[in-house]
């Protein structure tokens, strides 16, 4: 019986070596690895796992393709649904999506439907076919704003119903949160992100970097004197959060957004690059989410000792399962039920440590999760150099600021429909973290696969 077969385990760097370098940490599935874990599907009638993933992907289908050898006509399957199945299968909380459905997963493990997606993905940016662009069989443009997830899969599926589309990117790469948030050794930039991202292009999608939407040009520049019949915002969240506490603003006081474009998409871990990072001897990183670790493993890998910092326990760490394991592996102490209340500086204005508050756990919150209370007498101080908060992120407002009659939240992020990506303004639609703040790489992914049906259908009524 196939759900007899054990998961077949992944192959990774040493724990010793890899917090030493900036290598990808996983080493992912070879052939024979791949097959044998695709054997393990039942090929489910009603798939849980589809169900669960924001792009609907074709997981059985798939998965059938590699466990009969058929790498192309695997990647053939998943190219219908996903543009970034490298990305994908490496950065998604698959634990608590497709996987975390599986039926094999109720009494043992679920088959490693993201390590089969890399390995497909992976596959074809070496061997298989890749897609050429097809001439524009509508007339009317699409204008998109940002070239991280949610663009690139807007993008991507307009331009393969025909449609003219061009992306507007603000930094000086493409790839948004792919390149300046996730580390290398999660996300290599020129081994996946730059193949997948060209793929997008050999559709014939284009992309323009160094404009910033909102002062290079505006949206409703675009719709009336540049002559799109659309514009899809998926602009990300880039406005870092602090805490509001004392000592903030001293010098050794960073945001992870901060940190992590320094290292990611400027290179600073490179000797060959000049951009500045400091880490100090000691880094304490505020925060339990997926960029808290990022932050706190690309800091241990540049030489200093490392920590978290977290208001509730182990059982409420937003990061996924896996990010936390590695990081522990890695040496990288928690400190949990704790909470900073002030940044302690020095006489020259620098981060000599931080002031905390030792934590209990209450009734739940609005979001389900116990809330944290605070324990009188239990104040302590950590000393460390650099304090990173990774406490989330909000849309940069200016595209709002600009962009006439655009409805936003208190919080900054676009008011759009859920399922079509509709916002205030007539031929404007928006996805991703532009409207649920910071979230997930599928989630926006599958964001802007339903705002590039809304457009054509939308387009075709015009």
């Amino acid at each position: 019986m196939a759900n007899k077969i054990p998961r077949v385990p992944v192959r990774e760097q040493d724990p010793k070596v890899r917090v030493t370098n900036f290598e990808e940490v996983c080493y992912g599935y070879d052939l024979q690895e791949a097959q044998l874990e695709a054997s393990r599907c039942l090929g489910c009638k009603k798939p849980r796992c589809v169900e669960h993933c924001p792009v609907s992907l074709q997981i059985p289908q798939f998965i059938e393709q590699v466990s009969q050898g058929n790498f192309a006509e695997a990647a053939r399957v998943i190219a219908q649904d996903s543009s970034l199945p490298s990305v994908c299968g490496r950065v998604c909380p698959q634990e608590s999506q497709c996987e975390g459905s599986c039926i094999l997963g109720i009494k043992g493990e679920p088959v490693s439907i993201g390590k089969l997606e890399r390995f497909v993905g992976d596959w074809n940016i070496a061997n298989g076919e890749h897609p050429v662009a097809q001439a524009s069989a509508q007339a009317k443009r699409v204008a998109v704003v940002g070239s991280g997830p949610a663009g690139l899969a807007c993008a991507s599926d307009l331009a393969k119903m025909g449609y003219g589309v061009k992306i507007f990117e603000a930094l000086h790469k493409a790839g948004g949160v792919l390149q300046y948030g996730i580390p290398e050794f999660r996300l290599p930039k020129e081994k996946v992100v730059a193949q997948e991202i060209q793929n997008v292009l050999n559709l014939g999608v284009e992309i323009e970097t160094d404009v910033i939407v909102g002062r290079t040009i505006t949206v409703d520049e675009m719709l009336d004197t540049e002559g799109y019949s659309a514009v899809f915002i998926g602009s990300g969240a880039g406005l870092p959060r602090f805490m509001g506490i004392p000592g903030e603003n001293l010098n050794g006081v960073v945001s992870a957004n901060e940190f992590l474009t320094r290292a990611n998409l400027m290179r600073a871990y490179d000797a060959q690059y000049d951009t500045p990072i400091y880490v100090g001897q000691r880094v304490v990183v505020v925060g339990g989410g997926n960029v808290a670790m990022d932050a706190v493993r690309t800091a241990a890998r540049l030489g200093a000792e490392a920590h978290i910092v977290y208001r509730r326990s182990e059982a409420e760490l937003p990061a996924r399962a896996e990010e936390v394991h590695h990081a522990k592996q890695e040496g990288i102490s928690f400190k949990m039920l704790t909470n900073p209340t002030e940044v302690i500086g020095d006489e020259k204005g620098w981060v000599r440590g931080i002031r905390c508050i030792q934590m209990e756990l209450g009734e739940p919150d609005a979001s389900g999760r116990r809330s944290p209370i605070e324990i009188p007498g239990s104040e302590f101080e950590i000393e460390c150099d650099v304090v990173i908060m990774a406490l989330g992120t909000s849309p940069n407002p200016l595209i709002a600021a600009t962009t006439h009659d655009l409805e936003t939240t208190r919080r900054g992020c676009i008011v759009a429909d859920e399922q079509q990506g509709q916002t205030s303004r007539k031929g404007i639609f928006a996805g991703g973290d532009a409207v649920t703040g910071a979230a997930t790489v599928i989630l926006a992914m599958g964001a802007g696969r339903k705002a590039a049906k809304a457009i054509d259908a939308y387009l075709k009524n015009e």
